[in-house]
């Protein structure tokens, strides 16, 4: 029925969506990082695991505090963000393309997370849910700057190794 859902209810939902990205990231993270070669990209990756177990964290509390479960809905993005990861991680194996490749698939994560984030803060404000709102906008902060560090990662070593 038209007009039984409002702005709430995407709220939850998107979170929903972005827990089950989180969880995703989780898997996917340490595997990116044991096939990274280069000791920054490493690094970033195995930094951005420990931050992404805080967004989990975080989620769980935001869920907590609209009083709805922390249940976790399939998000066919990130999963189609992470199988581009892996086709890089086979494809590019041993070569000196793999990191770039590599950065480039977690800024795509990243990008998403941005836009998902981003978003969710708006709408909890919208909705005068400050509290969600702050835990939200934190980890929208440290997704951020972790893209911004990819990036310089990308211009200070890895791309010009591959060229």
């Amino acid at each position: 029925m038209a007009g039984s859902k409002h702005l709430g209810d995407l709220l939850y939902e998107t979170m929903k969506d972005i827990y089950f990205a989180e969880k995703q990231i989780l898997t996917a993270l340490p595997k990116m990082a044991a096939a990274a070669q280069a000791p920054d990209l490493k690094a970033a990756f195995e930094t951005h695991r420990r931050q992404t177990e805080d967004h989990v964290k975080r989620l769980e509390q935001a869920f907590q505090i609209l009083g709805k479960p922390a249940q976790p809905k399939t998000c066919n993005a990130i999963l189609g963000i992470i199988e581009e990861g892996k086709e890089v991680m086979e494809e590019f194996q041993g070569t000196d393309a793999l990191d770039p490749g590599l950065l480039a698939a977690a800024q795509a994560v990243e990008h998403y997370e941005i836009s998902r984030y981003g978003t969710m803060v708006t709408w909890a404000k919208t909705l005068g849910l400050d509290e969600v709102a702050e835990l939200l906008a934190q980890t929208l902060d440290e997704e951020e700057t972790t893209d911004q560090l990819l990036s310089k990662i990308a211009k200070a070593t890895v791309n010009a190794k591959a060229a």
